[in-house]
């Protein structure tokens, strides 16, 4: 699904895969958890994690108070993996242009 979005580029990051917009991390997988950590703004990650705290989490440390999110892959509907990709990817394009 991040590959499918607009000059998305896949790297390695540690043990983990992750995506990149224009050289910046909006998403990892983490494969052999079957989970991913994407980047949001503090209101979209209060958004999606209202859903279920079982499936839709903040990092719990300080990354989680920068927006990075935890999903759990095996729980998540397809049609809102998908939102929160794009939200993410969204989320860095921002943050970018402000640089």
């Amino acid at each position: 699904m991040a590959m499918a979005l607009e000059m998305v580029v896949e790297m390695p990051y540690f043990e983990k895969t992750s995506f990149r917009i224009k050289g910046k991390i909006f998403a990892t997988l983490n494969s052999k958890e079957y989970r991913a950590c994407v980047r949001l703004s503090e209101i979209d990650q209060s958004t999606f994690c209202s859903f279920d705290a079982s499936v839709i989490y903040p990092v719990p440390n300080k990354w989680g108070k920068f927006g990075w999110t935890l999903i759990n892959l095996k729980k998540i509907r397809k049609s809102m993996c998908e939102d929160i990709l794009n939200t993410a990817y969204n989320t860095v394009i921002e943050i970018k242009k402000k640089k």
